[in-house]
């Protein structure tokens, strides 16, 4: 057994340690983590984010790029080959510092600043190859037993938390298979570890994994088109599909171009990833996961599609933000919070969506382009509310001020505009 446990809360909406104490997953995309860092370049990365607030970096053990061909900074790949093919049964562990020798200081390194490996057995392409590198290495017959060795490998690890999947759909019983199979397999090697699975864009875990019982919590790709302006949509289905917390595991990244397109010269910014991380937490999510473009992939050479070096775009503002929703997310009843649309007399479409969450006596209400928001204050019944501006950009509280509610209430934040939203807090005043 691990020295420190992640569980489901007996709600079935969030995520706690096993003494309760409450767990907001903060996660970065660090996708080709093990793979393209050398250790002074990895340790870069983890103590910044660290400092940042994040609590979960998200790595794959098989890379999407080149991960089984392209050899680590040490020389070495993941896997010895059986008649010329890369063979998941065979992991290269052979001689000192090997891969997966490296994987293991990684997922060391981070456990000593506080850090989970939301830690990816491969991406998806070695099973489904898509639009991706490939190749396809993966059956039914040899996908648990990798897995499994991996588990087994690490289940005392208590900061690992497992991510089936990897951008890739299940189109076929093959596919289910490979991942049954895995998730199996995690399971019984390592119980005391979550795992949840990793969609294809603008889609969920629900679409491929219902029902299955090593899942623990789902997870949605809203993406990098137009669909993330509706990530709180593809949420409330998710919820609606089964009874498991559930969060978004990629939403827009900070520095990707818009709808995957360089030649529109538009970049999703700081406001664009803050939009998704705050409507996404008035759904109930479990956790959010931040993403730039240039350091999934550790980009060095910039270029149009990656216009930026993965070293500046560390301090990219977005990044240093996210902190913030754990901060206003933990200051208040953790294990109660769920959705509050009702809180909201007229919602705008899209793109300026009001979001509002509550527990038993609070409430929070995200105003994306700092838009006056007209709250139903009888939502939280007849005693005066104590109200107050949060700045998603700072953590800052503006001084509270007291509203004796009538049904509606009109509250104009300070500043309107791209780049101004604001989250209003209601405090009812019980004494």
């Amino acid at each position: 057994m691990t020295e420190k446990k992640l569980k489901v809360h007996e709600n079935g909406r969030c995520l706690v340690w096993q003494n309760g104490e409450p767990f907001f997953y903060l996660g970065d995309t660090a996708w080709e983590l093990f793979h393209r860092l050398n250790p002074e370049e990895t340790d870069l990365y983890l103590q910044t984010r660290a400092e940042q607030g994040f609590n979960v970096i998200q790595a794959v053990a098989l890379a999407e790029y080149s991960g089984l061909d392209t050899a680590n900074f040490n020389g070495r790949r993941p896997l010895l080959q059986t008649n010329g093919q890369w063979d998941p049964t065979r992991p290269d562990i052979g001689g000192p510092d090997n891969y997966w020798d490296h994987v293991d200081t990684v997922i060391r390194k981070a456990a000593g600043l506080g850090l989970m490996i939301g830690l990816l057995p491969t991406w998806g392409d070695k099973y489904n190859q898509k639009w991706g590198r490939g190749p396809e290495i993966f059956t039914a017959g040899n996908a648990g037993v990798y897995a499994g060795w991996l588990a087994k490998r690490y289940a005392d690890c208590w900061n690992i938390i497992w991510i089936l999947g990897g951008d890739r759909p299940l189109e076929s019983e093959q596919h289910h298979a490979i991942i049954d199979a895995m998730g199996q397999a995690i399971r019984r090697e390592a119980p005391d570890h979550l795992i949840t699975f990793h969609p294809s864009g603008a889609s969920s875990s629900v679409d491929h994994v219902l029902d299955r019982d090593y899942i623990d919590f789902h997870m949605i790709q809203s993406g990098h088109a137009l669909e993330g302006f509706s990530s709180y949509a593809m949420l409330q289905a998710t919820a609606a599909a089964e009874a498991k917390p559930f969060m978004d595991g990629e939403p827009r990244y900070e520095g990707h171009p818009s709808c995957f397109k360089a030649g529109y010269q538009v970049l999703w910014s700081a406001p664009d990833v803050r939009q998704n991380a705050w409507w996404n937490l008035m759904e109930g999510v479990c956790g959010h996961t931040y993403g730039h473009h240039a350091i999934w992939y550790f980009n060095r050479e910039k270029e149009a599609y990656r216009p930026h070096d993965w070293q500046s775009a560390l301090r990219h503002p977005g990044a240093g933000q996210m902190r913030h929703l754990i901060t206003l997310r933990e200051s208040r009843p953790f294990a109660e919070f769920h959705p509050a649309p009702d809180l909201v007399a007229d919602d705008p479409a899209a793109g300026a969506h009001l979001a509002a969450g509550r527990g038993d006596a609070y409430a929070f209400i995200y105003s994306p382009l700092g838009q006056p928001i007209r709250a139903r204050l009888d939502q939280l019944g007849d005693r005066p509310v104590r109200a107050a501006w949060f700045n998603p950009r700072d953590g800052r509280m503006d001084r509270p001020f007291t509203v004796v509610p009538p049904r509606e209430a009109l509250f104009v934040p300070p500043t309107q505009g791209w780049g101004e939203d604001w989250v209003l807090v209601l405090d009812r005043m019980d004494d």
